[in-house]
């Protein structure tokens, strides 16, 4: 496997902040970073990033074309993953999403069906829902695949026009009508040509990437698969 680069955010907080496991709150080693060794050897890891069967691209199947489809973990109410992703996305613990994205990109980046991607690519929040929470949960997670995948991070590019409200609590046609015209394209000559890794923190029905894929495919040339931290 290769070295996993550290990433300069984590080690600084690291020197001034109490540190614990993201998952199971007990206190890390100085070698760990946000996940302990216990925990990091016993993920609920998805597999599968080269079976065109796996669960993801079933999701989006006869909806929107991609290239390929997958996520890192699964996601079970209650379990570890959950707690990770809650201290991500509601308790403003960037370390726990930059430790998530670095593991993210050592688990795909050598599967055949990811080589071809040039651009890491976050899904995108409305910026009123951004400034309440401080940050994108999936930027961090793209922050921390970039720090070990050799691939650029996409400077904008997509935007999300519409502050949609939770979609944990939806249904599929709920959610689609939610989302389907929740995002634009901003600059799009940046992107042509290009095979975007759309990235996103849980993907249950699909419904927010599928508005996500269907803005990119309006960029003559845009290519796009999709990547989420865990599938629920």
């Amino acid at each position: 496997m290769r070295e996993r680069k550290g990433h300069p955010l984590l080690d600084l907080v690291g020197l001034f902040l109490p540190r614990r496991c993201a998952a199971c709150d007990q206190a890390l080693y100085t070698a760990e970073r946000a996940i302990c060794g216990d925990c990091a050897s016993d993920l609920p890891l998805l597999r599968g990033h080269n079976d065109p069967e796996n669960r993801v691209e079933q999701l989006f199947r006869g909806k929107v074309r991609l290239e390929s489809a997958s996520a890192f973990l699964i996601f079970s109410k209650g379990g570890k993953v959950q707690r990770m992703l809650h201290r991500l996305k509601y308790k403003g613990d960037r370390n726990v999403g930059l430790e998530l994205g670095m593991r993210m990109a050592e688990d795909v980046m050598t599967c055949p069906r990811f080589e071809s991607v040039d651009l890491l690519m976050a899904v995108p929040l409305h910026r009123d829902r951004e400034r309440q929470r401080g940050y994108n949960q999936a930027q961090v997670l793209v922050e921390g695949m970039a720090a070990t995948w050799d691939l650029p991070m996409a400077d904008g590019g997509l935007l999300r026009m519409a502050s949609t409200r939770t979609q944990t609590r939806k249904g599929r046609m709920a959610r689609w009508g939610n989302v389907k015209e929740a995002f634009q394209i901003d600059a799009p000559e940046k992107l042509e040509g290009k095979h975007i890794l759309l990235v996103d923190d849980v993907v249950t029905t699909g419904s927010t990437l599928e508005g996500c894929v269907l803005a990119l495919q309006a960029v003559p040339g845009v290519r796009v698969s999709v990547m989420a931290c865990a599938c629920a």
